[in-house]
């Protein structure tokens, strides 16, 4: 028996890659065609992120409330700002176009102006009536004064639902079915359908619509995702290709490395697929992550296969010797990016847990697959010839060996003071991070939907539902008076809140009906004192059906009731605000005792969302130092190793975190990946310097500089090298119209930039520094797995 990761090891993992390489290759296939079939199972999600467990106490309101009232993310509204609506041609063309979507199998109901209805009193048969605003079409210019007047001024229960008596901007509300709201569906209607038909009509009428709602913008912002996915891997190919071709100046190298990723990225859409996961805006980012993380194991595998052909010129010899000898530092390095990844898994957001699982997956398959295809491929293929080894003597990067080696030699000092100085600042910055829970912020700035949604929030307040249940403990309980009292203070505040629309609730019907009782007159909008509660109430319970409005607001016990204002996209401090002064006004107003109020809606769930998830961004990161600390103490066997390997890690972790405060840059959900990926990744070159300074030791008799400067020069190519090309790699994410993607990639391309000069500077300034406590061979025992054996060398 063989120790596992020992040379021994390797050399049987050689001896069978490279005996057995047909069959392999032929596995390779049949696993990539296996995982295409996968693919079908892929989706890409139709719902918004719910960053919550399940079990939260957030999600539990929530889905109680689905329960109840049903949907409420199924409103898609038009809207219009321009005088030339009030026309008899375009006014009869809106309502025309708006009453068209009624025919679609896909609404369940419009509500336009034209079919706005007037409640009217019947004396003689003590009940409601409804009469249409506009009973047929507008016909003259009259008609259009008389409609204006009427809503503008007579009918407050329709102001700021159906347009803006201020701007007099109109709108139209489009409910679709609840049950496709969460479908493809919803997607087939919105692109193919609203689409094509407001088009068509700004064509012909010359109108701007703004278009708005939930469901619109979960769409387009989830066509977006989709569409960015292939300009995401394309641009990752593209660019690390370039800096590869750079490198190795090699057409047949660069070709080999983009098979491997390319495989790479199948495997990886045939896990997402095979776990039947939905494509996120999390998960969408996996594929190129997996281009830029793969081409540095390919510089590593090929870099020592033409180093050995140089060496000795036995193409055999040197692809056995790139298995066994750079077999154990891209696996521990695959390991511990992976690890860093994996710690998501360990959340309780179903969201992260799933991109833990497949970018934690896919890190290692990429892995095997250029431990497997690279050897196997360059047995098929000739001798390289000597202008592909060309690289191999390159001069360029020796001046910045030199300026690492001459800076860790003669100014150690200011490379601590840097160092100190920059903890101090990234502290003062960490503490003006802010957090941000919007659901909107990082869409894309100038997209037309997002601009659509400033318009509405400009013209009626938000299109993000904000919801409160009120749970009055007993059957027909919402009707009672005193409720319908208190639900009315509450709204009193909703509507002083700048940041909230005008409230949507039963208390509205019933002033509307009190005005209807007394014959349309608005100055009596307002809630019936108790003696005319009853005569109003028995006009209702007469009315007929069509005005069974009531569906709506109250459930069919008519023990809950709903109150719904929409919001703006605000900030999760401001909203926190909010909610603590409704939350003080409904303790006020509703004794416990008789009533429970809570809040919930889309909107407030995602917010409380990103408050958990900030609460978990210590507890993974945590996480990950701790796995990857057991996993260099097994590797090294000496805790003041591991010590030492933090420090230049955790420093650039806290520089970007500095960044962010001063930048402004938000924690939210997209950059709070940025700690637990870059430190995954920036302890690999931590891990390739202590693996190369410990042979070193042993090399040179335990002499301390003579192995800090080695492993200096041997490892300082790689790790530039390396991490030019994540730098660049994750420099893609950049392009993104996705706010989020975009401070993902820039965040961890310069920590990576930050842990590249950190490794390289303060990690060897430190052994320098610190040589009599840690080098001596009582704590730099044999290590448990040798990284890098003897002979080895990165050039």
């Amino acid at each position: 028996m063989f120790k596992l990761f020992s040379k021994d090891f390797w050399d049987v993992t050689a001896r069978l890659i490279l005996r057995n390489k047909i069959i392999i290759l032929i596995g390779i296939i049949v696993t990539t065609l296996l995982f295409s079939k996968q693919w079908d199972n892929m989706r890409f999600t139709y719902t918004e992120a719910n960053l919550l467990p399940d079990e939260h106490e957030v999600n539990i309101t929530y889905n109680n409330f689905l329960k109840t009232f049903g949907e409420e993310g199924n409103l898609i509204v038009l809207g219009v700002r321009d005088s030339s609506l009030f026309t008899i041609e375009k006014l009869n063309a809106w309502n025309k176009l708006s009453n068209s979507f009624k025919n679609y199998k896909e609404v369940e109901t419009v509500v336009s102006i034209k079919d706005l209805q007037k409640l009217v009193k019947d004396t003689s048969n003590e009940k409601f009536d409804l009469e249409p605003f506009i009973k047929d079409s507008i016909a003259t210019v009259q008609q259009i004064e008389t409609l204006q007047n009427e809503l503008f001024h007579k009918y407050p229960f329709y102001d700021n639902f159906l347009f803006n008596k201020e701007t007099q901007t109109v709108r139209t509300a489009i409910y679709l079915k609840k049950d496709i709201v969460n479908t493809s569906a919803r997607k087939d209607f919105v692109i193919d359908i609203l689409t094509d038909k407001i088009e068509s009509f700004e064509k012909a009428h010359d109108l701007d619509i703004r278009v708005s709602g939930m469901p619109y913008i979960r769409t387009l912002n989830s066509q977006n995702i989709i569409d960015e996915i292939n300009l995401f891997v394309i641009a990752a190919l593209l660019v690390t290709s370039i800096i590869f071709f750079f490198f190795f100046r090699s057409f047949r190298a660069t070709f080999i490395s983009l098979i491997v990723v390319c495989i790479g990225v199948m495997w990886t859409l045939g896990i997402i697929g095979l776990f039947n996961y939905e494509i996120t805006v999390l998960t969408a980012l996996i594929p190129p992550l997996i281009i830029v993380i793969g081409i540095p194991n390919c510089i590593f595998l090929i870099n020592k296969y033409q180093h050995e052909v140089k060496l000795h010129g036995n193409k055999v010899k040197s692809l056995q010797r790139v298995i066994t000898k750079i077999g154990n530092a891209t696996l521990m390095t695959n390991v511990t990016t992976a690890s860093g990844f994996a710690t998501f898994i360990l959340t309780e957001s179903q969201l992260l847990k799933e991109f833990g699982v497949v970018a934690s997956l896919s890190i290692l398959a990429i892995f095997i697959l250029c431990l497997l295809i690279i050897p196997i491929i360059y047995t098929f293929l000739p001798h390289p010839k000597d202008r592909h080894l060309e690289h191999l003597n390159k001069r360029w990067i020796g001046g910045f060996v030199d300026w690492m080696e001459r800076m860790v030699k003669q100014k150690r000092i200011a490379i601590y003071t840097t160092s100190v100085v920059l903890l101090i600042v990234s502290i003062i910055g960490i503490y003006q991070i802010k957090i941000s829970g919007s659901l909107v912020e990082d869409m894309p700035k100038e997209a037309d939907f997002f601009k659509d949604i400033r318009f509405f929030e400009e013209e009626f307040n938000g299109i993000m539902p904000l919801e409160f249940i009120v749970d009055t403990k007993r059957k027909k309980g919402v009707m009672k008076l005193a409720t319908l009292k208190r639900m009315d203070e509450l709204e009193d505040l909703i509507i002083e809140i700048p940041e909230l629309s005008k409230p949507i609730s039963v208390v509205s019907l019933v002033k509307y009906s009190k005005q209807a009782y007394y014959n349309g007159n608005p100055k009596y909008y307002q809630l019936p004192t108790s003696q005319e509660n009853n005569f109003i109430l028995s006009y209702a319970r007469n009315s007929s059906s069509d005005l069974d409005l009531l569906n709506n607001f109250v459930d069919s016990t008519g023990q809950y009731a709903r109150i719904t204002t929409f919001m703006k996209d605000i900030g999760t401090d401001k909203m926190e605000r909010i909610e603590e002064n409704l939350q003080n006004k409904i303790d006020k107003v509703f004794p416990k005792e008789r009533y429970n109020v809570t809040m919930t809606g889309k909107a407030l769930v995602f917010q409380k969302g990103t408050k958990y998830l900030v609460k978990n961004l210590a507890i993974s990161l945590s996480l990950a130092i701790f796995l990857i600390s057991i996993f260099m103490a097994y590797m090294f066997r000496s805790a003041r190793m591991i010590v030492i390997s933090l420090i230049p890690n955790l420093l650039p972790l806290l520089v970007t975190a500095g960044l962010m405060g001063y930048l402004g840059v938000p924690i939210k959900p997209s950059t709070i990946l940025v700690f637990s990926i870059a430190f995954g990744i920036s302890v690999d070159d931590t891990i390739h310097f202590l693996a190369k300074y410990r042979q070193e030791l042993q090399a040179n008799s335990w002499k301390i500089k003579v192995s800090v400067y080695g492993a200096l020069r041997e490892t300082g190519v790689s790790m530039f090298y390396t991490s030019i090309v994540l730098f660049f790699g994750f420099s893609v994410f950049t392009i993104s119209s996705f706010g989020g993607t975009v401070a993902l990639g820039a965040l961890v391309s310069a920590t990576l930039l930050f842990a590249m000069l950190s490794n390289l500077l303060l990690l060897p300034s430190l052994l320098l520094s610190l040589e009599r406590s840690i080098a001596n061979k009582a704590i730099l025992r044999e290590p448990a797995i040798n990284i890098i054996p003897e002979e080895d060398e990165f050039e």
